[in-house]
């Protein structure tokens, strides 16, 4: 049997929730206690209030999300917010979120995953933020239409691709989520497609200005990697039984 603080301090020390930065509202780590046995552990990319109702409802111990509970910033504590709290109460299901931490982690971190799935060649982490690196980039040995399809296959929908660069896809940088608005930053760091999940309006007319690769593979698909994959550790290490939630936005 796992404790709750077994799995926190474990997950903690892995995903070095204390050492690295993040933006004021992910909080990261435990936002929620719970009931100190852990025998089901659920994992999702959001503590949205239908998938903290899918939570409890499963019978979990504890959700572990990539987006927390207070990624909006501090709210009273009425609606929605209130029966998010009341559902965790009464189900002593505690709550752990990991942002960037679970973003750049080099084996379980949604951009591992996704370029592990994507079988870049020569990955290395890159572009600078807050004193870390974001992202990772590495090569693809195939045109812009072959990995626009690859990147289809693993995310499960054919994503929006902006095709202002060359027909190869050449060094593809790759930040999960809502990194699009670096489409500058990310070009002048030399590479030729950038995937992310989404961006402003604007960043797919400055990819086409500036001559570069752009596809929004989603916000949401681009980051369910991770979770799954801190789904897996657990199960393997503790013995618990894990479920993926899947509410996907679109986004």
């Amino acid at each position: 049997m796992a404790t709750l603080n077994e799995i926190v301090s474990f997950l903690d020390s892995e995903l070095r929730i204390k050492e690295l930065p993040d933006y004021q509202g992910a909080m990261n780590g435990l936002q929620m206690e719970g009931q100190q046995k852990v025998t089901q552990v659920a994992v999702a990319v959001d503590a949205s209030l239908p998938v903290m109702r899918k939570a409890a409802d499963s019978g979990a111990n504890i959700l572990i999300v990539h987006h927390g509970m207070f990624w909006n910033g501090a709210r009273r504590v009425t609606g929605a917010t209130y029966e998010k709290f009341r559902l965790a109460i009464e189900a002593g299901l505690a709550v752990y979120s990991a942002h960037i931490p679970l973003d750049i982690h080099p084996v379980i971190g949604n951009n591992a995953c996704l370029v592990s799935a994507l079988e870049l060649e020569k990955p290395e982490p890159f572009f600078e933020w807050k004193g870390i690196l974001l992202g990772i980039r590495g090569r693809f040995t195939g045109s812009l239409k072959q990995l626009v399809s690859q990147v289809g296959k693993v995310l499960g929908e054919e994503p929006h691709v902006c095709s202002a660069g060359s027909e190869e896809a050449g060094v593809v940088g790759v930040i999960t989520g809502g990194a699009g608005s670096e489409v500058a930053a990310v070009r002048e760091s030399g590479v030729d497609t950038f995937l992310t999940g989404e961006g402003p309006h604007w960043s797919y007319t400055e990819a086409e200005e500036i001559g570069m690769n752009m596809i929004y593979g989603g916000h949401y698909l681009t980051e369910t990697g991770g979770v799954k994959a801190i789904a897996r550790l657990l199960s393997d290490r503790f013995g618990v039984e894990t479920e993926f939630i899947d509410h996907p936005t679109g986004m």
